[in-house]
């Protein structure tokens, strides 16, 4: 009788289901202690950038080295351009650190402060990278305002310069402003400044030109003035994103230049084609740019996307001015704000890869109903990678 209980249990036991290490891991509900809990991660819970995906870009090879072009660009008479403006078009750095700005917000587009280095995963090419630097502090900027004084902005020129006055009244002392208008041409009112005086009379400098050279001015801002500076910068764009009159730059070249740059670019878009010159009311028809060209609503289209496409590959949102001063004061407040907030996080890259790849990178955020946003690709350049803060 014994052996039968015996051989009985001995089956019961074997009968139970073993989960061997090759099995899939059964995941516990650990209890953490009081004193850790509030740094416990969830890693199945997170928010993530997302991938932009271009609207009119078509895919790229690898880069092939464009030829300097001469820009038709007129300094202002205090202003001597110099032989060092025409650098080499690919901007590199000596340095295998990559490190990117990240913008993470709630649902309501609030910023969130005090998240930690350990709540953040980086990726590259969909692998993991180890995180080498990681800082939120509060650092200075520089800030090109580039302004569009084109025959088609001329109804909004005197909103355009009350809201350049308005955002750097809302700078600090330490960051510094580069003025630079575009119309048939590229022109520079004032040099990185802190001086606030300065800037406003740079500001009430600019006037009402012909065409529009918006991919000129794009290129100057990014390869000719920011491009010398170092640690945190932007550009901060006032335009309705359609271009009459470059020769030198394009479309893609812009996109590119802006893939491969250090700076964050964060267009404030003015519906122009919605406007009339006298009143701001919606017109029902096209109506010609002081260069002769007639504005259409695919022009106008085109714009607004090119402007999305400029943000998106920068780590920057694009701003809509509306008919409102209190519009564009939000507008700019949020912009600095934004600079202020943001995080750096660097890398050095596991795949250092070849000049002219293109590198896709996710941020990830270990905390639930976040938007996290950061650019989500660079172009290695000519020295090892590029360093895109």
């Amino acid at each position: 009788m014994n052996r039968i209980f015996v051989a009985l249990f001995i089956g019961a036991i074997l009968a139970l289901p073993i989960h061997s290490q090759s099995g899939r891991r059964i995941k516990t509900k650990p209890v953490p202690a009081a004193d850790t809990n509030a740094n416990r991660i969830d890693e199945n819970v997170y928010s993530e950038s997302r991938p932009f995906k271009p609207v009119l870009l078509t895919p790229r090879g690898k880069k092939e080295k464009r030829r300097n072009r001469d820009l038709d660009v007129k300094p202002a008479a205090s202003q001597v351009s110099t032989d060092e403006d025409r650098d080499d078009d690919i901007i590199s750095v000596d340095s295998s650190l990559v490190t990117i700005p990240v913008s993470v917000f709630d649902s309501n587009g609030i910023f969130i402060p005090h998240i930690r280095k350990e709540e953040f995963k980086i990726f590259e090419d969909g692998i993991e990278q180890e995180i080498a630097y990681f800082g939120n502090e509060d650092q200075p900027f520089t800030v090109a305002l580039v302004i569009d004084t084109s025959g088609s902005t001329q109804f909004k020129i005197e909103d355009i310069q009350y809201a350049a006055k308005l955002f750097v009244r809302l700078l600090e002392e330490r960051d510094k402003v580069i003025v630079i208008q575009f119309s048939d041409s590229v022109r520079v009112r004032a040099e990185a400044t802190n001086d606030r005086a300065a800037l406003d009379r740079a500001i009430d400098k600019t006037r009402f030109g012909g065409g529009t050279s918006l991919y000129e001015a794009v290129e100057f801002s990014l390869k000719r003035r920011l491009n010398k500076i170092e640690g945190r910068k932007a550009i901060v764009l006032f335009t309705d994103g359609v271009d009459t009159n470059s020769r030198g730059a394009s479309y893609r070249e812009n996109l590119e230049d802006a893939e491969e740059a250090d700076t964050i670019i964060f267009p404030v878009f003015y519906n122009t084609f919605l406007s009339s010159i006298t009143g701001g009311t919606v017109m029902s028809s096209p109506f010609p740019t002081s260069g002769g060209m007639v504005m259409t609503a695919e022009m106008q289209t085109m714009g607004k996307v090119f402007l999305e496409e400029l943000a998106s590959f920068t780590g920057g949102r694009v701003f809509h001015a509306g008919q409102s001063r209190a519009l564009l004061v939000q507008a700019f407040q949020g912009i600095a704000e934004e600079l202020r907030a943001q995080y750096s996080i660097g890398y050095s890259p596991i795949e250092i890869g070849e000049p002219g790849d293109r590198k896709q990178i996710k941020v990830r955020v270990y905390r639930p109903d976040l938007r996290v946003r950061a650019r989500d690709s660079y172009i290695v350049g000519e020295v090892q990678t590029k360093q895109i803060n």
